[in-house]
């Protein structure tokens, strides 16, 4: 029994599809674009650094704020948050790591 036009353009395009997903992602994308530290790597350099993960949430429009004030500046919407928060906080001393009290 002959096949549909229908059925014989869908075996191309499935045949198609796996030689795509065999061939592999190009090596300036993806995992070989950018070695990535493992979380346990990572979290031992920010350890090292003196940072302590922050949770907190906040209206997604000041998030939206956040992160376009970031990228303007050119950094991260953690380095930012903390240079503002360094501004506002009262009593406390950057190069210490202490309040007053």
């Amino acid at each position: 029994m002959p096949s549909k036009k229908f059925d014989l353009e869908k075996d191309k395009a499935k045949k198609t599809l796996g030689r795509l997903a065999q061939s592999g992602t190009p090596s300036r994308f993806g995992a070989a674009g950018a070695p990535a530290l493992d979380r346990r790597e990572q979290r031992r350099l920010d350890q090292a650094a003196g940072l302590v993960p922050f949770a907190a949430k906040l209206p997604a429009p000041l998030v939206a704020a956040l992160n376009a004030a970031a990228e303007a500046e050119g950094t991260t919407s953690g380095a930012l948050l903390a240079r503002l928060l360094l501004d506002r906080l009262p009593g406390y001393h950057a190069g210490t790591d202490t309040q007053e009290g």
